[in-house]
């Protein structure tokens, strides 16, 4: 794995712009929809605490005896039993036998998404994404696969492997994507952030950064991804021009829907499709940190629009598709956790699948929200992140 420990050069619009933009479809109109604060939706639900004591959860997956899996930033992999009940199944900080789990004071990195191999009940696999260190100073996106047993009544994981290690590994603890799904032909997804200092890569294909890749569940590239076999490019890249994508979902009529940080404002949802260029930091609707722009261009021909942009900064991450019977009003809708402005963002589809009216919920609560699940049962979960320490917790969404 090639180690990135010196910033690398910046790249000038005119470059960028000049980088490969196979399957893009964009002429340069800017069509996508800017949102920033809206309404909050009817409160026409309760909220009761499954399970609470957590420290920085990042992700939660639901077993099918009704227990769940939730990862913290900090290390841990825990399971929640249905009566709120935690057992600890690895902790990530130990550094055995596994690579240990990267954290520091003020940074993003840590352990990230768990998922569920579509057929666990037959081989009992998941998937888990952290920030692995690599014994040399720097850490990478690591994906790894287990076997989970709970035959005897005792939670574990055994037999860990790694299928995928973003390349280059870096120094600095931020902007690593990670979020997990899989899609109807077997394969996964997975974002790879563009580790902040580095955006610039996010237009090249020689690197994994600002990236969404595209595996089989045992690692392998798919023969059918679009860059197999182009020279200067990795095979594992599926799309790209990405930030520090949080949330990615297979939406009910067959979409890849990602949403996307953007920097000060420019938070993004997308479609996201093959071999296509999503346009950062050639073009963003945000502005950079400092006040000033990142590019001349919100649009830019060759580089793919947004379904909509959010600014202020809604800072998403968890992402879901409601597919419950308890709330039929939010049926197919689109819902993101919002750890800036303390909500979740509900957004209607509409019949032909585009976006309609948005609402803000769960506000009252005042706190962040990490991640947004439909349970089996129906209901809504939720991730809370407090800041602060081991304080954060499962929320169930019932209707009143």
């Amino acid at each position: 794995m090639r180690n990135l420990k010196i910033f690398l050069s910046v790249v000038a619009i005119g470059a960028l712009a000049a980088c490969s933009n196979q399957g893009a479809s964009s002429s340069g109109t800017k069509t996508s929809e800017a949102v920033g604060r809206v309404d909050a939706g009817p409160v026409n639900y309760t909220i009761e605490t499954v399970a609470d004591g957590l420290d920085h959860p990042w992700s939660l997956a639901f077993l099918p005896d009704g227990a769940m899996l939730v990862t913290e930033r900090t290390g841990k992999l825990k399971q929640i039993a249905p009566d709120g009940t935690a057992t600890l199944l690895h902790d990530f900080a130990s550094g055995e036998p596994y690579p240990r789990v990267h954290t520091a004071p003020g940074a993003q990195a840590g352990l990230f998404d768990v998922a569920l191999h579509p057929d666990f009940a037959e081989n009992g696999l998941i998937y888990i994404s952290y920030a692995a260190e690599q014994g040399d100073g720097t850490n990478t996106l690591s994906l790894m696969r287990f076997e989970y047993d709970n035959a005897d009544g005792a939670p574990q994981i055994r037999n860990g492997k790694q299928i995928f290690a973003a390349s280059p590994s870096r120094v600095q603890g931020n902007h690593y994507g990670a979020r997990i799904i899989f899609l109807p032909d077997g394969a996964l997804m997975m974002p790879v952030g563009d580790a902040f200092h580095f955006r610039e890569q996010a237009q090249e294909l020689d690197n994994h950064f600002g990236k969404i890749i595209r595996l089989n569940d045992d690692g392998s590239v798919p023969a059918d991804n679009p860059f197999v076999g182009q020279d200067g490019a990795l095979p594992e890249i599926w799309s790209y021009g990405h930030r520090n994508q949080q949330g990615i979902i297979l939406a009910s009529d067959g979409r890849v829907l990602e949403n996307e940080h953007g920097p000060a404002g420019g938070d993004e949802i997308n479609d996201i499709r093959r071999g296509v260029n999503y346009g950062w930091p050639t073009a963003s609707y945000g502005l950079d940190y400092s006040g000033g722009r990142i590019s001349p261009f919100e649009a830019f021909a060759g580089t793919e629009q947004s379904l909509v942009h959010f600014t202020p900064s809604i800072a998403p991450s968890g992402f879901a598709q409601y597919a419950g019977e308890a709330f039929p009003d939010w049926q197919g809708d689109l819902f993101l956790s919002a750890l800036a402005l303390k909500h979740v963002r509900h957004v209607d589809i509409k019949a032909d699948g585009s976006l309609g009216k948005q609402s803000e919920l769960f506000g009252e609560l005042g706190t962040r929200f990490r991640d947004v699940r439909t349970g089996p049962d129906g209901f809504l979960y939720l991730l809370t992140e407090d800041e602060s320490g081991p304080t954060s917790k499962i929320l169930r969404v019932r209707p009143k």
